[in-house]
């Protein structure tokens, strides 16, 4: 991996910030979608035969940062092109391929992503959504049962990829499967989670109740298990780290415009160590951050799953941080002017946190490392 981005790259990061620059924090999120998706930006990641720009999650990563960086990011690309795309183009039929990644690519379709339960939290392990086959004389196929919760932008998206988990035919244990549930399938109901937290996408919790697909509704083999899963996985975190590295630069470029200028004696307040050095820091640690996430891209887009587990990982954690630190440093820089509209700084604080609870809590993310990389003993 080299340390310095190549032409390409930094011809991609420079047209990204332009388009963002042109759309700002007032965006409107189904214009932005369709521009980016018109301009191959959505599917930049995915295979060049199904309307992709044969690039990878490198590629991808830089689109969202660089959005997120312009106040403008599109916290459905974690989603639809970034899990479901590259599961469905890694793992996926001919057919599947040819259904979704084109759409997926362009922005025209889109996709959801439904894994965390009220009961399961961060343990896969536990979910217990259940997909069994049916009977030949009843149509064959599967039928789904069970719940999910924190499942973002059900309401405009076309299918929601679903973890649910069949019984294997050998063990009589349950493993983790992948299905693709359309938006209007019967028994597929979606409710609204009440957030404080204010986003363009919105979160519910879906009941499958009996929902009956076809047998071509299961991504990949049925016998994959946790490898399919965690393809998806890797790449949620790496888009996890871009938007919170988008989010921070976005929170220290606000701090550093007001610190430059703001005078209150002699000088602009940026001259003070007191105002520069917490800045200085921040600076620092999302760019420590940046090479973490840019390793994880690397290690995933040359097919070191295991490599880039870790390294994604780190990086989702290493950003979450670096993301609360900037905003919280930014809204204190600019002391009571970072708590009004008028500076758009005050919705990051909540904001920000995602970062650090989602997809997955940073102590599960230090469970992983100490288990994975440092060999120690599990407390569970």
């Amino acid at each position: 991996m080299s340390i310095v981005e190549s032409r390409e790259s930094r011809d991609l990061r420079a047209a990204v910030a332009a388009l963002g620059r042109r759309h700002g924090p007032g965006f409107d999120r189904d214009t932005l979608w369709s521009e980016a998706g018109e301009l191959g930006y959505l599917g930049v990641n995915l295979p060049e035969e199904y309307g992709g720009g044969g690039g990878g999650l490198a590629e991808l990563s830089i689109v969202l940062e660089e959005l997120g960086a312009a106040g403008c990011p599109l916290l459905l690309m974690v989603v639809s092109p970034a899990i479901c795309g590259t599961v469905i183009a890694r793992f996926g039929t001919e057919e599947q391929k040819r259904a979704w990644l084109p759409g997926l690519a362009d922005g025209s379709r889109t996709m959801a992503f439904g894994i965390t339960e009220p009961d399961a939290g961060s343990n896969s392990h536990r979910i217990t959504t259940t997909a069994r086959k049916a009977a030949d004389e009843d149509g064959g196929g599967w039928i789904l049962n069970g719940r999910k919760v924190f499942v973002s932008g059900v309401d405009i998206t076309d299918a929601t990829l679903i973890v649910g988990r069949t019984e294997d035919a050998r063990t009589g244990s349950l493993k983790p499967c992948l299905f693709i549930v359309p938006r209007d399938a019967q028994g597929f109901h979606r409710s609204q989670i009440d957030m404080e937290l204010q986003a363009v996408e919105k979160q519910f919790e879906l009941v499958l109740d009996d929902v009956r697909l076809p047998a071509d509704a299961l991504v990949g083999d049925e016998d994959a298990g946790l490898l399919q899963l965690f393809a998806g996985l890797n790449p949620e975190r790496v888009m996890t780290a871009a938007f919170a590295l988008g989010m921070g630069r976005y929170a220290l470029d606000k701090a550093v415009d007001y610190a430059k200028t703001r005078q209150v004696w002699q000088q602009p307040i940026g001259a003070h160590q007191a105002i520069a050095h917490p800045l200085a820091q921040a600076h620092i640690e999302i760019e420590l951050a940046r090479l973490m996430m840019r390793k994880a891209a690397h290690l995933y887009d040359a097919g070191d799953d295991a490599g880039a587990g870790e390294a994604a990982n780190i990086a989702k954690y290493a950003a979450g941080e670096a993301c609360v630190h900037a905003v919280d440093q930014a809204v204190h820089t600019l002391g009571g002017n970072g708590l009004t509209r008028e500076y758009g700084l005050a919705s990051l604080i909540a904001a920000s946190r995602v970062a650090r609870i989602a997809p997955v809590s940073r102590e599960m993310i230090l469970n992983y490392v100490s288990h994975q990389s440092l060999g120690l003993p599990k407390s569970y």
